[in-house]
């Protein structure tokens, strides 16, 4: 099996566009739940609707990577799991490292995922020296000072920044200085990369805000009948209380409390 530094995926070279690159990881999670069902082929509304994508869209997607099925049978499904896992990179060994083995980094180092899929943890790193040595998920932490040392030892070209947002840009730096030229970035700030370096950012806070709105939005069409009934028959709308008002909607107990 080749190594992650010796060989990069051909995506951008074939002129596959990013949006579809995004969606192949969703193909390759449908099919390969069907291979282990032992399922031999698929038509593209069945994978499409697994997927949580439009067929069209699926076909348009599957034809970058010169795979249109057959028609009346479908795709077969083993081997577009090799080809999907092939045009990502992910019949290769990919060497990553871990910054910053808090909770989450920790809880990274455990994700039995990462094996599954080609990407070999091949080292754990914290800037705690209390930290270093300590066994995570079979792995022993070590120290920011090796960094360098463990990129080269290991070819490693992915890195996973999961420290504080305040050490967070130090650490990319550190890492595309010793030849890391892909970041997956956890902590919650935007970092600084030179061209030919990718990044790649996951903000948990930012999806529960965009929930958050949702909610809200469904709440006020909820309300909005209910306010349209209440004119049409004089009744007064219920409204919430005001804040500050030390009243809650019975009365007597407040609906905010003092910050």
């Amino acid at each position: 099996m080749a190594t992650g530094r010796t060989h990069r995926p051909a995506t951008r070279s074939r002129g596959i566009p990013e949006a579809t690159v995004a969606r192949l990881p969703l193909y390759l999670r449908a099919l390969t739940a069907l291979s282990e069902r032992s399922v031999p082929t698929v038509s593209s509304e069945e994978l499409a609707a697994a997927a949580g994508v439009n067929s069209a869209k699926l076909r348009k997607d599957f034809s970058y990577l010169g795979s249109y099925g057959t028609r009346g049978v479908g795709y077969d499904v083993e081997y577009l799991v090799y080809q999907i896992s092939r045009e990502l990179g992910l019949t290769q060994d990919w060497p990553v490292v871990i910054v910053g083995i808090g909770n989450l980094g920790a809880a990274l180092a455990n994700y039995g995922g990462f094996a599954s899929r080609g990407f070999r943890v091949a080292a754990l790193i914290d800037a705690d020296p209390a930290m270093a040595g300590k066994p995570v998920a079979g792995l022993p932490v070590r120290h920011t000072d090796e960094l360098e040392s463990i990129i080269r030892d290991n070819g490693v070209s992915i890195g996973v920044i999961a420290t504080p947002a305040g050490a967070a840009q130090q650490v990319c730096d550190r890492l595309v200085a010793a030849g890391v030229t892909s970041i997956l970035n956890f902590a919650p700030t935007v970092l600084s990369v030179p061209d030919g370096v990718d990044v790649r950012k996951v903000d948990l806070s930012i999806e529960l805000q965009i929930l958050a709105f949702h909610e809200q939005r469904k709440a006020g069409e909820e309300s909005g009948p209910a306010a349209a009934a209440a004119s049409r028959t004089g009744a007064p709308a219920r409204t919430a209380p005001v804040a500050g008002s030390g009243k809650g909607p019975e009365g007597d107990v407040p609906a905010v409390m003092p910050a």
